[in-house]
């Protein structure tokens, strides 16, 4: 049996009733989920020998409807689906370890990435470099519907903000994406670590490993700059103008914006 989702990407997608998957439904292409597990983000974790789930988290690169597939591969787009599961990676909660875009061949950028929050809550955390000064450092929590935009050349990681339940998102990314985590590794993670206290909230701890900074902590926000309609899901509006998600793949379309731009 399936779990529908709390917010609706405009495409028929249910999570499994257990385990880390995305089911399709009619007119839907996708893969089965490729499964993270906990020793591929040990290394970017406070506590490198801790217990968790594992698998961490399932993902699904390079979905959507049948009818679209010659547009997104000839605006070099890909949609993507995460299940993250459950529960806490010692005093973490359940996240990914933390990367870079590599560069993408076709547009010379490190691509920005557009993620919907689907089910559950979640924190998008993002650092302006991965050197020992990390530059502004933003946490944004968001729930179903939310959307948060990560800049091009950002060090990121997706936080599963509630350890109780599973948490889903999309992602709209570049169809020629790659992940950097060298500098991320270098340093044993991201510049701050979250931290789940004694009642189960998250709090945060600055890596020792980066020179001191200033953790910024918000909500979502629209992105009018950007040209996002926060009525629509990042997938519909995909199919109301295909060129609308076209600043993933063509990031100098919106050179103006990233320069000053914060999540």
């Amino acid at each position: 049996m399936s779990v529908p989702l709390e917010f609706c990407p405009d495409l028929p997608l249910c999570l499994s009733e257990t385990g880390l998957a995305i089911e399709y439904g009619r007119g839907v292409f996708g893969p089965q989920p490729e499964m993270r597990r906990l020793d591929a983000i040990r290394p970017s974790l406070r506590d490198p020998q801790c217990s968790g789930p594992d698998p961490v988290y399932g993902i699904a690169m390079d979905i959507g409807r049948e009818s679209d597939c010659a547009l997104l591969e000839e605006r070099m787009l890909l949609f993507g689906a995460v299940v993250y599961a459950a529960g806490a990676l010692g005093s973490e909660p359940v996240r990914s370890q933390g990367h870079i875009h590599a560069i993408s061949p076709h547009s010379g950028w490190s691509a920005p990435e557009i993620y919907e929050i689907w089910s559950g809550k979640a924190i998008v955390y993002a650092q302006e470099r991965a050197e020992d000064d990390p530059g502004r450092c933003i946490a944004v929590l968001a729930q179903a519907g939310d959307t948060v935009v990560v800049p091009p050349g950002w060090a990121h990681c997706t936080i599963n903000a509630d350890p109780h339940s599973r948490m889903a998102f999309g992602a709209w990314c570049d169809r020629q994406y790659g992940f950097d985590y060298s500098g991320v590794r270098a340093h044993h993670g991201l510049a701050w670590f979250p931290i789940l206290n004694d009642s189960g909230a998250i709090e945060w701890q600055p890596n020792p490993h980066y020179s001191a900074s200033e953790l910024e902590q918000h909500g979502p926000r629209t992105y009018p700059e950007l040209g996002l309609d926060a009525s629509r899901s990042i997938y519909g509006q995909f199919i109301d103008d295909p060129d609308s998600m076209m600043l993933v793949a063509d990031p100098q379309r919106a050179a103006d914006q990233w320069a000053t731009f914060a999540s």
